[in-house]
C-alpha cells in the first residue's frame, strides 16, 4: 500500500469475530474512513473483501503473520489504528502490541487474559507512552460494559456531589449467547497456566494484579471474584459467580488507579450473576455455581478437556447467525457512595454478547481511536476502555442502539 495511512486495519479479519467486526465497519463507518483487512492469508482476505462487497471492495489487504515482527511493524506503520481479534493473545498477540507501541499506532483487542495484559503493561507501557500509542485491551464484552458503566456511575455521582464510590457490584440480570472456538481456546490456555504456574495462581488471587502501582492500592480485605452462590447484601438477592469477573474486575480496578483513584480509595468492586430472591433465586444460583465448577474442572483436566474438545466449537467456529441475532445482555451496576447515596447504572444490548454485540463495541472503539482523538482522554500507554477512550465511546454505542444510563435509587441509602 502507498499513500496516506489507513484509519483502521482489522487484523485477524478472516476469523470469526474479525468477519463480524469488518461487516460492522463496512455498514456503519462514516464515508471517507479508510479501512484495511489484515491477516496471514491474502487469498482468504480477498475472499472476505469480495463477500462484504460494496465499499469494502476498495479496502486494501495487508498480509502479516502474527509472529513476523518485521511484517507487523510495516503493518503498524500503514495505519492509525489496529483492531486485532487474533487470540489467544498470550500465544499470538505480543509482537503486534510491540509493533504498535514502537510505531505510535493505536491498538485495540478483545482479550480476556489478565496475564497477557500484565505482560503488555510490563513490557510496553513506557514505550507506548513515549510514542503516543493508546494500547486498549479488552474492548468487547470483556470489558466495555463493566469499565464504561462504572466510569458513568463515577461521573454521575461526582457531578451530583454525592461523594465517592464505595461498595459497587455489577449484576448480570439477563444473558443469552453462545461460545466460539477461539474463546474456548483462550480459556483452556488460561486454565492450563494456572494449573502449572505459581505466578499465574498468585495473579489470579490478587484483585489488583493489573494495577500500575500495586504498592499504593488500598487494603480493603478479600475481594473474591468467583464467590459461590450467596445472598448479596447490597442487591438483596441471591447471586452466582460470573465467569468474566476475573478479567473485568481487574480492568475496572486498573481504571480507578490510572485515574488516580478518582472512583475512591474505598472502592470495592465485584461482578455476579443475579438470580433473584427466595428459594427459586437460591436454586438458580446453586445450579449456576455447580455448572461453572463442572465446566472449569472439565476444561482443566486433560482427559475431560479432550472429550469436551470433540463436542465444543473449534477455533474459527462460533454461534450461528440465529443465535447471534437472538442473544442479548442486561446489566445493572449498583453502588453505595461515601455519603450514603445509592445509584444504579444500566447497560444493555441486543445481539449475542460475545459476538454480535462485541462486534459493534469493538468496531466503534476502533472508530473512536481513529476519528475522535480531540475528545479522548489525554493519555497514552497500556490503557483500559475507560481511560483510553471513555465517554466518547458511550455516545457512539448509544447511537448504535446500546443502552447506557445512570440514575439514583430513590428511597435507598446506607
Amino acid at each position: 500500500m502507498t499513500g496516506d495511512r489507513l484509519d483502521i486495519v482489522v487484523y485477524g479479519a478472516t476469523g470469526f469475530v474479525g468477519k463480524l467486526t469488518a461487516a460492522h465497519l463496512s455498514d456503519h463507518a462514516p464515508e471517507g474512513v479508510r479501512i484495511g483487512l489484515g491477516g496471514r492469508s491474502r487469498q482468504r482476505l480477498e475472499e472476505l473483501r469480495n463477500r462484504l462487497g460494496g465499499r469494502a471492495l476498495d479496502w486494501p489487504v495487508l498480509v502479516a503473520d502474527s509472529h513476523d515482527a518485521r511484517a507487523l511493524g510495516e503493518l503498524a506503520e500503514q495505519t492509525r489504528v489496529v483492531a486485532t481479534t487474533v487470540g489467544p493473545y498470550a500465544r499470538y498477540g505480543m509482537p503486534l502490541v510491540e509493533a504498535c507501541a514502537r510505531g505510535g499506532t493505536h491498538y485495540a483487542d478483545l482479550t480476556g487474559e489478565p496475564g497477557f495484559v500484565r505482560e503488555s503493561i510490563d513490557r510496553h507501557d513506557a514505550r507506548a507512552r513515549q510514542s503516543g500509542a493508546r494500547i486498549v485491551h479488552s474492548a468487547g464484552f470483556d470489558s466495555i460494559p463493566s469499565d464504561l458503566g462504572v466510569l458513568m456511575l463515577h461521573e454521575a455521582v461526582s457531578a451530583a456531589g454525592d461523594g465517592e464510590l464505595e461498595e459497587t457490584v455489577l449484576a448480570v440480570t439477563g444473558l443469552r449467547g453462545g461460545l466460539s472456538g477461539g474463546t474456548l481456546e483462550s480459556m483452556r490456555e488460561q486454565l492450563a497456566d494456572v494449573a502449572k504456574d505459581a505466578d499465574a495462581r498468585r495473579r489470579l488471587n490478587d484483585p489488583y494484579s493489573l494495577s500500575p502501582q500495586r504498592d499504593k492500592e488500598p487494603d480493603l480485605g478479600r475481594q473474591p471474584d468467583l464467590a459461590p452462590a450467596h445472598r448479596d447484601q447490597l442487591l438483596g438477592q441471591w447471586v452466582a459467580p460470573f465467569m468474566m469477573a476475573p478479567t473485568n474486575t481487574r480492568v475496572v480496578r486498573r481504571s480507578n488507579a490510572l485515574l488516580d483513584w478518582a472512583y475512591g480509595r474505598r472502592f470495592r468492586y465485584r461482578e455476579v450473576m443475579a438470580t433473584g430472591p427466595g428459594p427459586l433465586g437460591f436454586a438458580k444460583a446453586a445450579g449456576i455455581t455447580a455448572g461453572l465448577a463442572a465446566f472449569a474442572g472439565g476444561m482443566a483436566f486433560g482427559p475431560t478437556r479432550g472429550a469436551l474438545g470433540l463436542l465444543l466449537p473449534k477455533p474459527g467456529e462460533g454461534p450461528s447467525e440465529h443465535t447471534r441475532a437472538n442473544g442479548y445482555f442486561r446489566i445493572e451496576i449498583h453502588t453505595r457512595t461515601s455519603t450514603g447515596k445509592r445509584y444504579v447504572g444500566h447497560v444493555a444490548a441486543k445481539g449475542d454478547p460475545g459476538y454480535a454485540a462485541t462486534a459493534v463495541m469493538f468496531g466503534e472503539a476502533a472508530l473512536c481511536l481513529a476519528l475522535d482523538t480531540d475528545t479522548l482522554p489525554p493519555r497514552a500507554g497500556v490503557l483500559t476502555p475507560a481511560t483510553g477512550i471513555g465517554i466518547p465511546l458511550v455516545q457512539r454505542l448509544r447511537d448504535q442502539g446500546l443502552d447506557f444510563a445512570v440514575g439514583s435509587e430513590p428511597g435507598k441509602s446506607a
